[in-house]
This record gives structure tokens, C-alpha cells and sequence, in this order.
């Protein structure tokens, strides 16, 4: 078994198992939250396998299984379904046993026009780094869906998101070599800001923001719909 999918195994076990939990009912949620997983999951797959073409970052094949779509690893692949999950799962303890636990309409409203306003900063005076304009673009998008949605999931999430970083930072280290020899996901930092959290390149942190958040506000859009 591959490194990369042990980290994946570990990843989603217990939010898995927690699933079932009688208060939480995640599972309940599965019937909204996996469309809304694979549909946020093809758009960042379509870049990855783009941006692995043409170099802007690949995968160490020592810590892979040899199974390989579109020249993703599989891991790869499930990467984008076991992360956001056990991550949602994680926003949604947080709702349930923490119903406080959120910034008020006008923060989130401040936050995220400030976001908003350095992106903007951050893209122009770095047009040719292909990761940082692609994730900040994402990320002012995403911004501006925010505005528009309704369940102001964004209010809550700027506070989640800092206790989702504790795994992230647990499993991006892994992937990028905070604890091997060699990381099972390289870069080109050439094409990012080659500004790193331990081994994490801060663009991954605006990427997981903008795939757990899109998928999360999907995920509401889904239920509201259905009710």
C-alpha cells in the first residue's frame, strides 16, 4: 500500500466512522454532500491534470501505487473525494457542538473584501506564476459567490477553517515532504510565490479554502433545492 493512500485511509477513517454518530448524522447529508464533492472535485481535477502537464507540479512515483488516470495518480484522484469529506465532516462537528462558533454577516463581509483586495494585489505584480494567478483567481470567485449565498456559509467558515488547518497542515506536510525523504507532491516554485509553511506553498492554503468552501456552499444550494 502507498504512502499516499495510507494518508488518505487515515484521513477519512474517523470522520467516516463518526458518520453515524446519533447527534451529527452526517451521514444524512451524503445524499447533497457527494454531488457536491465531485462537481467542485472535476473543475481543481481538470487543473491538476493541466498544471501536471505542463510541470507546474507532479508526484513522486517511490510513495505511488503504479495506477495512474490522466497522468494523475489515483491517490491523486481520491484525494479530492477523502479530504474535503473528512473536512466538511469536521466543519459540521464544529456547527453542530459549537452553534456560536462564527464571525457576525459584517466581519465576514470585511474579510472577505479585504481577501478580495489582495488577491487582486497579489495577482497583479505576479501575472507570471501560473499556480498563484490560478488559485487567486479561484479564490476571488469564490469571494464573490459568497456574497450571493443565502445560508451565509462564509461566516462560519472563516472561523472552521482555522481548526480545519490542523490536519491540513498534517497531511499537505506529508505530501510535501515535511516528514520523508523526498515529498510525494514536487513543485516548480518558480511558478508560485515560493512562500512556504513549513513545506506547504501558501497557494494550497487559498486552495483548500476555495474547494471546501465551494463544496460546502454547493452542498447547502443542494439541500435547500431538495426541500
Amino acid at each position: 500500500m502507498s504512502l499516499y493512500t495510507i494518508i488518505l485511509i487515515t484521513s477519512i477513517s474517523i470522520p467516516f466512522i463518526l458518520s453515524f454518530d446519533k447527534k451529527l448524522q452526517f451521514y444524512k447529508q451524503w445524499k447533497y454532500l457527494i454531488p457536491s464533492i465531485v462537481i467542485i472535485a472535476l473543475f481543481y481535477i481538470v487543473g491538476d491534470i493541466y498544471f501536471t502537464k505542463i510541470g507546474i507540479w507532479g508526484f513522486n512515483r517511490d510513495y505511488l501505487s503504479s495506477i495512474f488516470l490522466f497522468r494523475l495518480p489515483i491517490e491523486e484522484w481520491l484525494f479530492f473525494l477523502a479530504i474535503p469529506y473528512a473536512s466538511i465532516f469536521l466543519h459540521d462537528v464544529l456547527h453542530v457542538y459549537f452553534p456560536k462558533f462564527k464571525v457576525s454577516e459584517k466581519i465576514a463581509r470585511y474579510l472577505s473584501f479585504f481577501f478580495i483586495a489582495l488577491s487582486v494585489v497579489v495577482l497583479l505584480f505576479n501575472l507570471d506564476k501560473a499556480y498563484t494567478v490560478y488559485i487567486f483567481s479561484v479564490f476571488i470567485v469564490v469571494l464573490l459567490i459568497s456574497f450571493f449565498d443565502k445560508s451565509n456559509t462564509i461566516n462560519r467558515f472563516y472561523c472552521t477553517f482555522l481548526i480545519i488547518l490542523i490536519p491540513f497542515v498534517l497531511v499537505n506536510g506529508v505530501l510535501t515532504g515535511a516528514f520523508t525523504t523526498e515529498p510525494i507532491v514536487w513543485y516548480d516554485h518558480t511558478q508560485n510565490l515560493n512562500l512556504r509553511f513549513i513545506t506547504i506553498p501558501i497557494e494550497d492554503f487559498v486552495y483548500g479554502f476555495t474547494m471546501l468552501l465551494g463544496a460546502i456552499m454547493l452542498r447547502n444550494r443542494l439541500k435547500h433545492i431538495g426541500k
